[in-house]
């Protein structure tokens, strides 16, 4: 069976996208800091017939990210798609979003942490392989501060820098995996999952996922309710 792993699962947007590719035949690895919560959800996809397991690790310590998917290799074998989401984490790290007039090194590193540098721990775990096999999916997931940093107010400086940052990374990635068979994609949600219509449910942006690993079309496939 093919396998997705999702890092920062959670009962949201994580758990539609999980449902969604398990209901197409894939294993599921949820990713995420807290185990029980991953037990949770992994009893709830078990139940509904989707191989599913939980993998305790923090994207703000990539050795924990690491030792996550070697477990992950040993329960399911290679990994077909990575979707990378950091969950919200509590605490947040570092202060809070500095104004732009002021903010230093130090304000902006923690976020670059948990976006950047988490995403790209986890992006190493399961990229080799798929270069060498010729075939696999990796698609990054940030809010829409990534794409157009005006569109949010000044106090989302810090996360817009370092979502940002990951955005630049995956669409240089997108770029030099052309032609290997790997596909690299981004997705910035411009849509408060879950606050109006039937197009901000989880389950509704979760087919845009599946409809992305489908086609494979494009570095960049921004996601709002009309």
């Amino acid at each position: 069976m093919p396998v997705i792993a999702i890092v920062g699962a959670g009962p949201g947007l994580g758990l539609s996208i999980a449902t969604t590719f398990g209901s197409h035949g894939f294993s599921v690895a949820l990713v995420s800091r807290t185990r029980d919560k991953l037990d949770q959800l992994a009893d709830g996809l078990t139940r509904n017939g989707i191989e599913a397991a939980g993998f305790a690790a923090d994207v703000m310590d990539p050795p924990s990210i690491a030792a996550a998917f070697d477990r992950i290799k040993g329960r399911f074998g290679a990994v077909d798609v990575l979707e990378y989401s950091p969950a919200p984490h509590d605490p947040v790290p570092g202060p809070a979003d500095p104004d732009p007039l002021r903010a230093t090194r130090d304000d902006l590193q923690p976020q670059l942490d948990y976006y950047l540098y988490g995403g790209i721990a986890a992006t190493r775990q399961v990229l080799p392989d798929m270069v060498e096999r010729g075939s696999g999916t990796v698609i990054y997931t940030t809010g829409g501060s990534s794409m157009d940093p005006l569109a949010a107010p000044t106090e989302f400086t810090a996360t817009a820098i370092g979502s940002g940052a990951l955005r630049t990374y995956a669409l240089k990635l997108h770029q030099a995996t052309a032609g290997t068979g790997v596909y690299v994609a981004h997705v910035p949600i411009f849509t408060w999952i879950g606050a109006g219509g039937p197009a901000t449910r989880a389950d509704t942006i979760a087919r845009h996922y599946w409809n992305l690993y489908r086609t494979r079309d494009g570095a960049e496939h921004p996601y709002a309710a009309p």
